[in-house]
Parts: C-alpha cells; structure tokens; sequence
C-alpha cells in the first residue's frame, strides 16, 4: 500500500489516463453490453472519465452496493453517498436481478504469485465472486503501479484475473501464465 501511495500526482494521471483507454479498448473489443465497475478511492485508478464515457455510450453499468460482508449490485446513478470505509455508492437499486455482466472491472493492491487478488483484506469480492462467477464472463484487475509478490499470499477462494491493467502494461493470463499484451514505456 506504501509503494501506492509514493506514486506522485503526476504519474497518478498519466497512469489513470492509460488505464481508462486500455479499459475502454478491453470493452470495444468484447462486445459489452453490461460491465461492473467499481467507485474509486484514493488510492485506486481513476476510472470516473470510464464510467461517464460507458453511460454515455449506452452501456449498462453495475457497482457494489454493500450489503453485511459482501456486496450486490446495483445500476449505476447520481447521486452518490459515502458510506462505510469511506466508500461512495448510489442509492440502493433492485435493476440488477442476476444479469449476466460481460466484463467486471476489479480495483486491487497487488497480486501474489498464483495471480490472484490481494485487497483491503475484508473479502467482500471474493465472496460475491464465489456465489456470481457463473454471470461473469471476464475480470480484469486494475491499479496505477504492479505489486506483484512472488510468494503465494491468498487462499484458494481469492479471485483470479483474466486481464490486468496497470499504468505502464497490460497483462493477460494464458492458462497459467500472463503474458505482457501492451507496455509503455
């Protein structure tokens, strides 16, 4: 989380302005119709820019809504309150009803080794993950800089990516292996 929050505002933007155009491609290019997107925090990738451009273009948008220790999902829409652990939401919505979505875009703090999500550490995706999996087709990790570790830090039930997006690379996994898609220099 240190290595994060080193990041100068600079390269904040110049990663964020990546990241929201790798997404926007990841999106064109699958088709989708429906994509799970989540509210930044401040340490997270800006991704607001995306979520406007997705309304815009007519794409249903689904973000958590906190619900005991998981989530649901809820449509997208202004306005949007803070609430626990500083974490912003819209007014709770029933429009969701198990839809499949096409695309869920996951913020995360690093991988480990089995290429899979390290997060705050409460285990409110991984548990949403575990009753959804089946009406999601792709996940893609986001955040500004990789932590990557080389030691195995999660358990089975963590989540794994299809994608990752960073602000200097795209890697997509290979059956056991991600292979480098895109690097900026």
């Amino acid at each position: 989380m240190q290595r994060l929050e080193r990041v100068p505002i600079d390269k904040r933007y110049l990663y964020d302005k990546r990241i929201n155009g790798e997404l926007s491609e990841k999106i064109s290019e699958y088709e989708a119709k429906s994509v799970m997107i989540y509210i930044p925090l401040s340490l997270e990738a800006d991704i607001t820019p995306l979520i406007r451009k997705l309304r815009r273009m007519g794409i249903l948008v689904y973000v958590p809504f906190m619900v005991g220790e998981s989530f649901i999902l809820v449509k997208y829409r202004l306005p949007l309150r803070k609430k626990r652990f500083g974490i912003k939401e819209p007014k709770i919505s029933k429009q969701y009803r198990r839809r499949k979505i096409d695309l869920a875009i996951v913020p995360i703090l690093g991988m480990d080794a089995t290429f899979r999500r390290v997060g705050f550490g409460r285990g409110m995706y991984d548990r949403f993950f575990e009753k959804e999996k089946k009406n999601i087709a792709k996940v893609i990790f986001v955040e500004r800089i990789l932590c990557l570790s080389s030691h195995v830090v999660t358990q089975r039930h963590d989540i794994k990516a299809d994608i990752v997006i960073t602000g200097d690379r795209t890697l997509e996994r290979n059956h056991r292996t991600f292979r480098r898609s895109r690097y900026y220099i």
